[in-house]
């Protein structure tokens, strides 16, 4: 308050001073110029006229201190318009003060070179249009003779005429002029002394009224900028108000900077007016010049006050801008700080969850830490705010009734936070203790068992071996004191805080578990002492001596969990004692005869360590996941560590972390939630596995992004980002170690798999185990599958059109083509090719290997694209005689053979089963096909042709003339049985075209054939439809006549050539003799036998298959001779 009253003093001395300046209207004072609100003549508006000197006001003065205001000799005095006259007049006797201009002016009028008449005429005008007093008038007139003769008679007889309120004096010499005015008030050219320039009178006029103006116009200035400043509203935040004092200062600086340069000015006149002083000390003054100095003096004084009081009330004004631009500051962060406070607040609240198992737990409180110790940056911004307000308070801030309940408000918050916090952590303490104390129970509980089931049943057949055993189960039950449950009702009073429904149950079943583990051990305990006691000779056991136990209990749980990246050696220790003591107790059950009740217990014990090893790595897994999404990936986004990325790093996250965030939320949200809900029934696993086998497919994914990964690693490891980010997470291992962790994870599950399924043989989730497991390998056989297909190169189609990858590996290849100049060359290759093949359901690809330089995923092969082979056109021989790991894949009717070797025989007859399947499947298609439009023709409806899984171009082609005669509305070949089809195109028919695997360039496309429709004796055995179309030779066995224009006219035994297949059972041949073409029937032909014991679809070497394409109708022939 006393700040306001302060501030309002201030204003209102200044608006007074302001007030002051301006002062009210009346006559024009020399000394105020600045006071006129009517703006008065200034000499710069009449200055020519006053550079006339017609009549100028010299500073003399009377003897009774009158105003001289002399009219020297002016030829062209009648001349002057009366305006100007008018103007000069007003002007010079405006400036003389109030007071000495209420005496009167004397005026001198010099005429002394002049004529009487002009004299007349002057003295006349002058009286009728002087604007002021007069108090005498003194007219020298002419001196010559004539003329002063003239006057002296002229003036007697025209008295009359010059009748004014004073006396007018005719003077005849200068020396009766120094009668009435003395000498030193007088110039020169009236014999007096006074010092007196017209052009630097004229001078001072212009500066000290231009001086008069700019005071009196910064004033206004200033009236107007602080009426703006006392009018000015605060703004509400910071951003405005931050404006406004920014706007107020340069408007501030701006008026200071117009008062500085006023004040110069002033100063700049004044000693310009001194000038003759400093010059001469001699030099006498006039009152005119002392009214100047005197006028300037004052104005310069008002300037000064002016800015003190201005000055005074800025300062009052910022300060008070400057307080609410602390206000607004403070009332910001305070909004801020709030709202931070009040969602921790509410997290706080949130997180009631006690944990469900002592790894729980300590995960719950690990992340209370994580949560406080982030959290702790909004409560230190709290109470630094607090602060602020405090010390704003101590300054008088102007608005105290608004920051100290704010101030009070944050203080609250924080100790309320603060409080909730070490309440959560006491009951996460309470938690974590009953956790452990149920956890020793169990791993009590679970060494007791692991000891009953240990314990050889044939060195308990003696007196001392039962006397050994029960001291061990005697020793055992001493520590039961310190790891048993002792009162549950205890346990219930001391944890009833944190003791929830589920958390009840598992302190109950704790304690059931505990109590049937006693009880083993008493019955077991009765039974060695009844052993004990028999004297009995000893008795060869039937069973054989199992090897020396480890006398060491079985470790914890929490001792097989371990990271992701340990050594197989590692893992192989962890599942020791899961075959350790299943071998023990298998030994055991062949040297005595255990209840099998005691035996599904030992496996329930094992199945339950894979089961918490299994959580156990999970957990970790999620946890090592979220660690690095939120201190690597999530810190790129930061713009703190902007400036510690490299340039190559740059908006490539996606790239170094691929869709890792992805499986991070799967497996938080869904997969680990699946598994605990499991811990119970851990034989049941394998239907979680099961059920989100499709999620498992984002591993393909991170998998076939992990080479760039890698790449970019490899290029950035040295970027002090990922310096600082390890730094900040304290963690041993560089980035690049935890990138592998899915890769590790993925190949973890099927071991994990395998050691559940072998404790499961027998029980209800066995079948689910073994169909995970399988599943889990089939998913990483796909992703290694695809780690080897994103390497191919110089493929110009879409690989994904080629169906799905169904095997990969590596042979030698010899290659046998059957054509001209190819075949000879082919024959010269002793050597093979290695290839690596890409069996897919559509095609097989043919690659060469090559490795690349570099280390880690750089270094992996690549492999250049070779050839690639159609699978509706290939065929295979399952034997080659001479070697068990070879099998042939053969082409277009054995116009091209591969003969492929495997690296070891299971390969060889994993590749032939896989491709026998591949064209099993597609020669079942091609039957559901014909029945299917043999069903349709049988019903005149058109069907629309199969679009064809072959991707080469001549297929296509073929394919979409058969849809378009089958769908075409207009054409009779689909409906009427006996019209013919038109013949086929020139080069239509079958094509002879092969590739060789050397030359891609040369043809890059599909090594194909069109239509090409092959048999096979699997197809006669079974005795489904006719058989199909294949190129080669056939013998006419049945003449037929010409019975249409197409038709080809044949004898029996003439050999003919088929080139395409038609409708109806009709064939398109060419007669070999007469090179004739026509349609003919397809009873009419029968297959031409040659010397060769292996046909198109039977070698004599070993089994073959080959592939069927769908053809428009079956056609009743034999196999083709093979070429």
């Amino acid at each position: 308050m006393a700040e306001k009253g302060a501030s309002r003093g201030a204003s209102r001395r200044f608006w007074s001073l302001l007030r002051k300046r301006r002062g009210a209207p009346g006559r024009y004072k020399p000394d105020e110029i600045m006071h006129q609100d009517i703006v008065p003549l200034c000499a710069a508006d009449i200055q020519e006229q006053l550079k006339k000197r017609f009549a100028y006001l010299s500073g003399g003065r009377g003897q009774d201190g009158s105003p001289v205001i002399t009219f020297p000799d002016y030829p062209a005095f009648s001349e002057i318009p009366d305006k100007e006259f008018q103007n000069v007049m007003t002007y010079l006797t405006s400036i003389p003060s109030l007071q000495d201009a209420g005496i009167g002016f004397i005026l001198v009028i010099d005429r002394r070179q002049d004529k009487w008449t002009s004299v007349k005429a002057s003295v006349l005008r002058i009286a009728a249009s002087f604007p002021a007093n007069l108090q005498l008038v003194l007219v020298l007139r002419p001196t010559g003779f004539f003329q002063r003769t003239l006057s002296d008679i002229a003036f007697k007889f025209n008295r009359d005429d010059f009748k004014m309120k004073v006396p007018v004096m005719m003077l005849g010499s200068v020396p009766e002029l120094h009668g009435y005015i003395d000498k030193s008030q007088l110039t020169e050219d009236l014999g007096g002394t006074l010092d007196y320039c017209h052009s630097r009178w004229l001078c001072h006029r212009t500066a000290i009224e231009s001086f008069a103006l700019m005071v009196k116009q910064t004033a206004q200035m200033l009236q107007t900028f602080g009426t703006e400043l006392a009018e000015t509203e605060l703004p509400n935040d910071v951003q405005s108000t931050s404006l406004v004092l920014s706007v107020h200062t340069e408007k501030k600086a701006k008026a200071k900077e117009d008062l500085q340069l006023a004040l110069k000015e002033g100063n700049s006149i004044l000693e310009s007016l001194r000038e003759p002083l400093t010059e001469s000390t001699s030099h006498s003054v006039n009152q005119d010049q002392l009214d100047n100095q005197a006028t300037v003096q004052r104005l310069l004084a008002q300037l000064n006050e002016t800015e003190s009081a201005f000055d005074e009330f800025w300062a009052k004004h910022q300060q008070k801008l400057e307080q609410c631009l602390q206000l607004r500051h403070f009332e910001q962060g305070f909004r801020e700080v709030k709202t931070t406070l009040d969602s921790m607040s509410q997290k706080i609240a949130a997180f009631t969850d006690v944990g469900n198992s002592l790894a729980h737990v300590q995960h719950l409180l690990k992340d209370l830490t994580s949560f406080e110790e982030k959290s702790s940056v909004a409560v230190d911004r709290a109470r630094a705010l607090s602060l602020e307000g405090q010390q704003l308070i101590e300054n008088k801030h102007y608005a105290v009734d608004s920051i100290h309940p704010k101030c009070e408000e944050l203080q609250h918050l924080c100790d309320h936070f603060a409080t909730e916090i070490t309440r959560r952590r006491a009951l996460l303490s309470k938690s974590l203790g009953l956790h452990s104390l149920l956890e020793t129970s169990m791993k009590w509980c679970d060494e007791g068992i692991f000891l009953l089931a240990s314990q050889p049943v044939d060195k308990c057949q003696s007196q001392d071996g039962a006397e050994a055993a029960l001291q061990e189960i005697e020793k055992f039950l001493e520590t039961g004191a310190e790891n048993k449950i002792q009162e549950l009702n205890k346990i219930y009073k001391e944890y009833e805080c944190i003791l929830n429904q589920d958390l009840l149950e598992h302190v109950q079943r704790v304690f059931q578990k505990q109590e049937s583990t006693e009880e083993m051990f008493h019955r077991r305990q009765a039974s060695l002492k009844k052993l004990a006691a028999k004297q009995t000779r000893p008795v060869q056991p039937v069973a054989p001596r199992p090897e020396a136990l480890t006398k060491s209990p079985s470790p914890s749980p929490g001792s097989w969990r371990s990271s992701e990246n340990s050594s197989s050696e590692g893992s192989a220790l962890r599942r020791g004692p899961y075959r350790r003591a299943k071998s023990e107790m298998s030994e055991t059950r062949q040297g005595r005869s255990s209840s099998t009740g005691d035996e599904e217990e030992n496996l329930a014990i094992l199945r339950r360590h894979v089961m918490n090893e299994l959580l156990d790595t999970e957990r970790a897994y999620v946890e090592e996941l979220l660690c690095v999404l939120e201190g690597y990936a999530a810190e790129m986004d930061n713009p703190l560590m902007a400036h510690l990325i490299s340039t190559g790093l740059q908006n490539k996250k996606s790239i170094l972390f691929g869709n890792m965030e992805e499986i991070y939320h799967f497996h938080n949200r869904i997969f680990l939630r699946e598994l605990e809900s499991c811990i119970d029934c851990p034989e049941l696993v394998g239907r979680c596995f099961l059920e989100r086998m499709e999620e498992f497919q984002i591993y393909e994914k991170y998998c076939q992004n992990k080479p760039r990964s890698e790449s970019l690693w490899r290029q950035c490891s040295d970027c002090p980002f990922f310096q600082e980010c390890q730094k900040k997470l304290d963690h041993k291992l560089s980035l690049d170690s935890y990138l592998l962790k899915p890769v590790q994870r993925i190949t973890k599950y099927q071991l994990l798999l395998k050691e559940m399924l072998k404790y499961s043989k027998n029980c209800e989730g066995a079948e689910d185990l073994q169909e995970a497991l399988s599943s889990i390998l089939g998913i990483l056989k796909a992703v290694n599958d695809s780690m080897h297909l994103i390497a191919i190169t110089g493929y110009d189609g879409n690989l994904s059109d080629l169906g799905k990858l169904l095997m990969q590996g590596s042979f030698s290849v010899w290659t046998d083509h059957k054509k001209g100049h190819t075949k000879v060359k082919e024959l010269a290759r002793f050597k093979p090719m290695q290839r690596h093949l890409f069996l897919h359901e559509k095609a097989v690809l043919f690659c060469k290997k090559r490795e690349e330089n570099g280390e880690g995923y750089e270094k992996a092969p690549s492999y250049s694209y070779k050839q690639s082979l159609n699978m509706t056109a290939v065929g295979i021989t399952e034997n080659v005689k001479g070697d068990a790991k070879k099998f042939e894949i053969w082409y277009n009717a054995r116009e091209e053979v591969y003969i492929i070797q495997a690296p070891t025989p299971e390969i060889k007859a994993a590749w032939v089963n896989e491709i026998r399947k591949v064209l099993t499947s597609q020669l079942q298609a091609c039957r559901e096909a014909s029945q299917h439009k043999a069903l349709e023709q049988s019903h005149s409806l058109p069907l629309p042709a199969p679009s064809s899984t072959s991707p080469t171009k001549g297929s296509t082609r073929n394919v979409k003339k058969l849809e378009d005669r089958k769908t075409d509305p207009l054409s009779l070949e689909g409906y009427v049985s006996s019209s013919l089809p038109k013949p086929p195109e020139k080069g239509k028919g079958w094509s002879k075209t092969s590739h060789s695997l050397e030359a891609p360039e040369e043809d890059g496309g599909w090594s194909s054939a069109e239509e090409l429709i092959n048999s096979s004796d699997a197809e006669e055995d079974a005795g489904v439809g006719s058989k199909k179309l294949a190129p080669g030779k056939y013998t006419v066995v049945m003449g037929d006549e010409k019975e249409g224009p197409d038709t080809l006219a044949m004898r029996s035994g003439d050999m003919v050539e088929v080139v395409e297949e038609g409708a109806e059972g009709l064939w398109y041949v060419r007669d070999l003799t007469s090179s004739k073409e026509g349609w003919v029937p397809a009873s009419s032909l029968s297959t031409l036998l040659g010397k060769s014991s292996s046909a198109q679809c039977l070698s004599s070497s070993g089994k073959t298959h080959c592939a069927r394409q769908l053809c428009p109708e079956p056609a009743k022939i034999l196999s083709p001779e093979p070429v």
